[in-house]
């Protein structure tokens, strides 16, 4: 089992992955929702269109509640 395997294992259904789900249903994570393009972004990871992912990543956390949002994520990860 390789590494990424792993963490998709691991937050299946450990707690970090409950966690992470709540942070999906906060008010942040709605807000950021409602702000993507889902289209635009499963078309770029289907492609692999890392430009693409990497814009849109920086647009949400050039965002008040991206910039939460990832703080909340770094520290239920524990990083």
């Amino acid at each position: 089992m390789n590494e990424m395997e792993k963490l998709a294992k691991e937050l299946e259904g450990g707690e970090k992955g409950a966690a992470l789900r709540r942070l999906g249903s906060s008010v942040d994570g709605k807000a950021l929702e409602n702000a993507v393009d889902g289209a635009a972004l499963e078309k770029a990871f289907r492609r692999g269109d890392a430009a693409s992912l990497k814009r849109m990543l920086g647009e949400l956390l050039s965002t008040p509640e991206g910039r939460r949002l990832a703080d909340d994520v770094g520290k239920i990860m524990g990083k």
